[in-house]
């Protein structure tokens, strides 16, 4: 593999370094020979760094023995080939400085992924990172993994390569004490067990070997009897300590903790070779490689276009994903007609849950994506990968082959490192608009040019980030952090978090139970919901089942259609293009507004039909009215401009189609309330809702009043502060402060009581509240049930929240007769919608002394 300008200059650094410091060693061993002081400071490693750049800081550092240790850090970007670098490194460090062809080098890695990938490359003869090992050890190459055995002899005639993973070094975790717990493999690097002596003499030489101490008996620690009986432990780990490896770490930056730097050189290494595309504050950098290196060397593809959907709807941003990526598969086409060089787009997806148990929390999942490129998009379903860590649909698949046939894979976080498919191209981020971290931690994964060589097709030299967030210039930011934090931007200091969480990972289960003095109440709290009729019981009503199967489709209006105006864009949104900025040659990345590019999908009446079925559930009826929409635009716009908004006239006509059918649902809704088939009440057993007696949430801080003080009119023992907003916490305290009311509940994991109107989603009020009946200070009077708006959140939404709650104090509760629960009394029920402007003075007209 012919190596690029700026790799050769790395290695040319490293070499000039080696030579340097073989000097200064040589001169550090004459003068331990002469002089013998344990207390002598010769500083070598800093010595020959200075002489090689001399204007740079340096952090000295010492192995396990307390000796000097060389350790240099070698700075490139994602995409700069770190590992074929590594490997010519240690041919150049055996051959310059350790004087060797053979021994052990510790490969140390930060995660299962690079392990994976690092380890399958180096194992293969074939693959060019292989033969670079075989060519410095004359073919003799051996390499290990932590649990295999090696001999004496196995490290004497050849190149023992062992891999491991930084925390299998840990000595902090019972998993990982394998690594130093006494095994007979390794017998030949120490002396016999019952050798006293040269046991002694051993630790001498290396005091920092683990042993085996003496049990029972009279002797006492420490003393003469006691130290001359110490058994070393054959151990891997003793027998790495003995050899003083050479160390690679790839991904230096996650090696800096302190129990990290302690493991590394507890090895008592010979020489630690760092390398990363981010720098730590203490690391020595011999060399860094810029993003315009590579970029010249033609290694990553840039610009970067970003692609912000004003639609709030993520299936529009897959559905642009879904097209741009059949675009570049066609010029990928032509492309392999011209030259026989084969690439195939890869769409990688950042959902935001991938776990088996998690779907259906309200969180875009893996599983969602997959059925929605499947059953909308008429994607094969052997065309998709979930990338997880319970599921891994492209282990052992070589995704650059032809007979590969994965164009989406679909992830949360399991790409974030050590994965190199240069057949990426677009980045399609359906994370929550809130989270900042999917852009910045998985930019670098698209960044790859294949082959590492321009097309000279312009399309397919450069890269696509698909989005729905609002915030382009927020975007943008992130787009820069996430190239600067691949070493691909002018970096001023250090980026951390490349290690992404759930948010409930670090908090703690909690069950939440009724306070002391409402123990009385469990399970008597009732509340209502709108139900009907199933033969002998009462059920609630499903939006399906009940609602959407009444409405008449011939009544449906799309009209609006021809209402819309047609352009050369692919899709309403905002696209700014992110690439190297020229100015006075710096280092940074600059930004600017794209004009909409072009690019169409064809006009298909049959995926128009798949497009639509969330809003018509019959296929036949959405074909019909796919249909009809075409007629339509047809009669105002050529064949060519219809295929240039396919895109944006599918997004249209589905705001169009969730309009009409919430109209007709409501009608048929209402139609149900007035000859009560609906009816809104409570039935002990069958209808209404009945207030669990316990809870289980994730929390860390519990609600407290704003002085401090402890709750004392919420209903559980514990109110969680986590999930909970600025005015929704402001409510909570509020009702806590009013004398009228017993109790008051947050309605917190919004899976509990919720009230099903005319449209397809729930809705989860955010407190019930009940006040103190006049007649009995122990027990309820009436109970209000509260959704709390930010003024900003003013919308269609909220419209419709204000109108099925004026429906439910309409219609108020029905009871029947001597089914009716005897604990509820004469229970009154209000239904009040609070905005962030005016939400104070509602309640306070609500909660006012009689």
């Amino acid at each position: 593999m012919k190596l690029k300008d700026y790799q050769e200059t790395v290695l040319k650094k490293l070499k000039d370094y080696l030579e340097s410091l073989a000097d200064f060693r040589d001169k550090y061993d004459d003068i331990r020979r002469t002089i013998d002081d344990d207390n002598l400071v010769y500083d070598f490693p800093k010595l020959a760094f200075k002489k090689v750049i001399p204007k740079a800081g340096y952090h000295s550092k010492t192995n396990g023995l307390d000796q000097p240790l060389p350790d240099v850090y070698l700075k490139v970007p994602t995409g700069g080939g770190k590992t074929l670098l590594a490997c010519h490194s240690i041919d150049l460090i055996h051959h310059h400085y350790l004087e060797r062809k053979t021994g052990l080098v510790l490969w140390i890695v930060p995660s299962n992924q690079i392990y994976k990938q690092t380890i399958n490359a180096l194992k293969d003869r074939d693959h060019p990172y292989r033969q670079i090992l075989d060519r410095s050890s004359g073919g003799r190459t051996i390499i290990k993994q932590k649990m295999d055995l090696f001999t004496k002899a196995d490290v004497e005639q050849n190149l023992v390569v062992l891999m491991l993973m930084l925390p299998s070094a840990s000595r902090q975790s019972k998993e990982t004490l394998k690594l130093w717990r006494d095994r007979g493999g390794f017998s030949d690097f120490f002396p016999n067990e019952d050798d006293f002596p040269a046991q002694e003499e051993l630790l001498k030489a290396n005091p920092n070997l683990d042993c085996f101490t003496p049990l029972g008996g009279e002797l006492k620690p420490d003393s003469k009897e006691w130290i001359n009986m110490r058994q070393i432990k054959t151990s891997l780990g003793n027998t790495l300590r003995l050899l003083k490896p050479l160390i690679i770490i790839d991904e230096g930056q996650k090696a800096y903790s302190a129990l990290a730097r302690k493991t590394v050189e507890g090895f008592n290494p010979s020489f630690v070779l760092e390398l990363s595309a981010t720098l730590p504050e203490v690391s020595n950098k011999l060399v860094e490689i810029t993003g315009k290196e590579l970029n010249a060397e033609q290694m990553i593809k840039l610009d970067i276009h970003l692609f912000n959907k004003v639609s709030t709807d993520w299936k529009d941003t897959m559905l642009a994903s879904v097209e741009k990526r059949k675009e570049l598969e066609r010029i990928a086409k032509d492309y392999e007609g011209n030259t026989g060089e084969y690439i195939r787009p890869i769409c990688l997806i950042q959902a935001e849950r991938t776990g088996r148990h998690q779907r259906g929390s309200g969180f875009i999942h893996s599983e969602g994506v997959k059925e929605f490129l499947i059953k909308q998009c008429a994607i094969p379903e052997h065309h998709i990968a979930i990338k997880s860590s319970e599921k891994d649909d492209i282990e052992g698949i070589d995704l650059l082959s032809r007979s590969s046939d994965i164009r989406f894979i679909i992830t949360k976080q399991a790409l974030q490192e050590g994965w190199d498919c240069s057949f990426a191209y677009i980045l399609t981020i359906l994370t929550n608009p809130g989270s900042a971290t999917g852009i910045t931690q998985l930019v670098g994964r698209i960044l790859r040019q294949p082959f590492a060589r321009k097309t000279k097709i312009k399309e397919l030299d450069e890269c696509y980030v698909m989005t729905f967030r609002p915030n382009a210039g927020q975007l943008v930011t992130e787009i820069k952090n996430g190239l600067e934090g691949e070493g691909l931007g002018d970096l001023a200091g250090r980026i951390v978090g490349d290690e992404g969480v759930d948010d409930t990972n670090n908090l703690k289960d909690r069950e939440l139970k009724y306070r002391e003095g409402f123990r009385q109440l469990v399970g008597k709290i009732f509340l209502p919901k709108f139900v009907l009729k199933d033969g002998k019981v009462w059920r609630d009503v499903k939006f399906e089942n009940d609602i959407l199967s009444g409405v008449d489709w011939d009544e449906i209006d799309i009209s609006a259609v021809g209402d819309l105006a047609l352009d050369n864009r692919t899709s309403p949104g905002e696209i700014f293009r992110v690439g190297m900025s020229e100015e006075n040659g710096d280092e940074h990345f600059s930004s600017e507004k794209e004009a909409t590019a072009t690019g169409t999908l064809e006009v298909d009446e049959v995926f128009l039909t798949r497009q639509i079925t969330d809003f018509i559930p019959n296929p036949w009826i959405g074909y019909e009215i796919g249909v009809k929409a075409l007629k339509i635009l047809r009669a105002k716009f050529a064949e060519e401009r219809i295929a240039g908004n396919f895109v944006f006239i599918i997004e249209e006509l589905k705001k169009i189609l969730e309009s009409e059918r919430n109209r007709l649902a409501e009608k048929v809704f209402r139609k149900m309330i007035e000859d009560e088939t609906f009816r809104f009440f409570i039935i002990e057993g069958t209808g209404g809702y009945v207030l669990p007696s316990k809870f289980s949430e994730k929390s860390n801080k519990k609600l407290n009043r704003a002085d401090g003080t402890q709750l004392v009119r919420s209903l559980l023992d514990y109110v969680p502060d986590e999930n909970i907003n600025e005015l929704e916490r402001d409510v909570a305290l509020y009702l806590d402060e009013q004398e009228k009311l017993l109790w008051w509940f947050r309605n917190m994991s919004r899976h509990d009581y919720f009230i099903q109107g005319w449209r397809k989603h729930k809705i989860f009020p955010d407190f019930i509240a009940a006040e103190t009946a006049d007649d009995e200070k122990d027990d309820y009077g009436k109970v209000w049930v509260f959704e709390s708006k930010g003024e900003h959140l003013k919308n269609d939404d909220t419209d419709y929240k204000q109108h099925v709650f004026n429906l439910c104090n309409e219609v108020g509760v029905n009871r029947a007769g001597g089914e009716l629960i005897e604990t509820l009394g004469e229970a009154e029920f209000g239904f009040q919608l609070v905005y962030g402007d005016q939400w104070r003075n509602e309640m306070n007209k609500i909660f006012e002394a009689d």
